[in-house]
Protein backbone atom coordinates (compact mmCIF):
# COMPACT_ATOMS: atom_id res chain seq x y z
CA UNK A 1 0.00 0.00 0.00
CA UNK A 2 0.87 3.47 -0.69
CA UNK A 3 1.32 6.29 1.50
CA UNK A 4 1.39 9.70 1.05
CA UNK A 5 4.73 11.76 0.98
CA UNK A 6 3.74 14.62 3.12
CA UNK A 7 0.19 13.45 4.85
CA UNK A 8 -1.93 16.15 3.09
CA UNK A 9 -4.69 15.50 0.26
CA UNK A 10 -4.04 16.49 -3.07
CA UNK A 11 -5.84 19.84 -3.42
CA UNK A 12 -8.89 19.94 -6.02
CA UNK A 13 -7.73 21.70 -9.49
CA UNK A 14 -10.79 23.79 -10.96
CA UNK A 15 -10.87 21.41 -13.97
CA UNK A 16 -11.97 18.46 -11.95
CA UNK A 17 -14.69 20.78 -10.68
CA UNK A 18 -15.75 21.81 -13.90
CA UNK A 19 -15.71 18.52 -15.35
CA UNK A 20 -17.62 17.04 -12.64
CA UNK A 21 -20.66 19.57 -12.58
CA UNK A 22 -20.68 19.31 -16.45
CA UNK A 23 -21.20 15.64 -15.75
CA UNK A 24 -23.87 16.08 -13.00
CA UNK A 25 -25.25 18.77 -15.42
CA UNK A 26 -25.82 16.29 -18.33
CA UNK A 27 -27.39 13.86 -16.32
CA UNK A 28 -29.98 16.21 -14.94
CA UNK A 29 -30.89 17.83 -18.20
CA UNK A 30 -31.03 13.75 -19.43
CA UNK A 31 -33.41 13.41 -16.75
CA UNK A 32 -35.47 16.23 -17.47
CA UNK A 33 -35.75 15.34 -20.90
CA UNK A 34 -36.85 12.50 -20.52
CA UNK A 35 -40.09 13.40 -18.26
CA UNK A 36 -40.40 16.20 -20.62
CA UNK A 37 -40.69 13.58 -23.45
CA UNK A 38 -42.99 11.54 -21.21
CA UNK A 39 -45.51 14.50 -20.54
CA UNK A 40 -45.26 15.86 -23.88
CA UNK A 41 -46.24 12.41 -25.40
CA UNK A 42 -49.13 11.80 -23.11
CA UNK A 43 -50.74 15.46 -23.97
CA UNK A 44 -50.78 14.53 -27.61
CA UNK A 45 -47.73 16.94 -29.11
CA UNK A 46 -46.42 15.91 -32.21
CA UNK A 47 -42.99 14.48 -31.71
CA UNK A 48 -41.77 14.92 -35.47
CA UNK A 49 -41.61 18.46 -35.16
CA UNK A 50 -39.64 21.85 -33.76
CA UNK A 51 -37.82 21.15 -30.62
CA UNK A 52 -39.01 17.63 -29.74
CA UNK A 53 -36.51 15.99 -31.82
CA UNK A 54 -33.34 17.21 -30.30
CA UNK A 55 -34.73 16.65 -26.89
CA UNK A 56 -35.35 13.42 -27.77
CA UNK A 57 -31.13 12.62 -28.71
CA UNK A 58 -30.19 14.41 -25.88
CA UNK A 59 -31.37 11.88 -24.06
CA UNK A 60 -29.27 8.76 -25.79
CA UNK A 61 -26.13 11.01 -25.80
CA UNK A 62 -26.35 12.89 -22.72
CA UNK A 63 -25.49 10.39 -19.70
CA UNK A 64 -22.51 8.68 -22.74
CA UNK A 65 -20.78 12.16 -22.01
CA UNK A 66 -21.71 12.36 -18.33
CA UNK A 67 -20.06 8.78 -18.03
CA UNK A 68 -17.24 10.02 -19.93
CA UNK A 69 -16.43 13.20 -18.12
CA UNK A 70 -16.57 11.06 -14.96
CA UNK A 71 -14.10 8.84 -15.95
CA UNK A 72 -11.76 11.69 -17.36
CA UNK A 73 -12.02 13.07 -13.64
CA UNK A 74 -11.31 9.83 -12.24
CA UNK A 75 -8.38 9.51 -14.14
CA UNK A 76 -7.20 12.61 -13.61
CA UNK A 77 -7.49 12.15 -10.29
CA UNK A 78 -5.62 8.70 -10.06
CA UNK A 79 -2.75 10.10 -12.10
CA UNK A 80 -2.42 13.53 -9.70
CA UNK A 81 -2.33 11.39 -6.69
CA UNK A 82 0.18 8.80 -8.36
CA UNK A 83 2.54 11.69 -8.94
CA UNK A 84 2.67 13.18 -5.41
CA UNK A 85 2.84 9.92 -3.85
CA UNK A 86 6.21 9.61 -6.11
CA UNK A 87 7.02 12.99 -4.86
CA UNK A 88 7.17 14.38 -8.62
Amino acid sequence: MSTPSDGTDVPIRRIDRILAFMSLGLLVLSVVSFFAIMIASSAGADMSAGLWPAVGVTIYIAPILAFALLLTVLVMSFVRRSRANRGD
